[in-house]
């Protein structure tokens, strides 16, 4: 009995920890290339918005992005000109917020080439739509104390 209790508890134990299907399945849609066709904001307005602290919405804009889920990797490409351009490495996670509603949350590191941040901070966004030619991120902000937020929607190339 006391074996059979514990081989129980190890299979629950292991089962708590294993990544959800959802998320193992939306890690092979999001596998490849992709680009950014659009980022809009919930206000209207003008604004100066600096994306993942690295360069404006118009820079983001067409920018390349390729993800690597098996050891959540990846890089994207600032290609506009007047913009910093070039390569950048991140790391990620995708984790099901809501299983009942498909939400999940996406957590972006940006590091260097060989996968160190070096400040240890990432920026989490909403994962709200994935689907084998699309996907649509949300970043929820607070602009003069209004909530506020940034869409992004990508394409995938390939």
């Amino acid at each position: 009995m006391k074996k059979v209790l514990i081989l129980f508890s190890a299979v629950a134990f292991l089962a708590a920890c294993a990544t959800p299907q959802t998320v193992r399945d939306s890690k092979k849609v999001i596998k490849g290339e992709w680009a950014i066709s659009s980022i809009s904001y919930s206000e209207s307005g003008s604004y100066s918005v600096t994306i993942f602290n690295d360069v404006s919405k118009d820079c983001f804009e067409n920018s390349t992005w390729r993800f690597i889920p098996n050891n959540n990797t990846g890089k994207y490409t600032i290609n506009s000109g007047g913009c910093n351009v070039g390569e950048r490495n991140f790391i990620f996670t995708i984790d099901q917020v809501d299983a009942s509603t498909g939400l999940y949350d996406f957590l972006l590191k940006p590091t260097d080439e060989r996968g160190r941040s070096e400040t240890n901070e990432g920026f989490r966004v909403r994962l709200a739509q994935l689907t084998d030619t699309s996907m649509r991120w949300e970043q929820n902000l607070t602009v003069d104390g209004k909530p506020f937020t940034i869409f992004m929607n990508f394409n995938k190339l390939n």
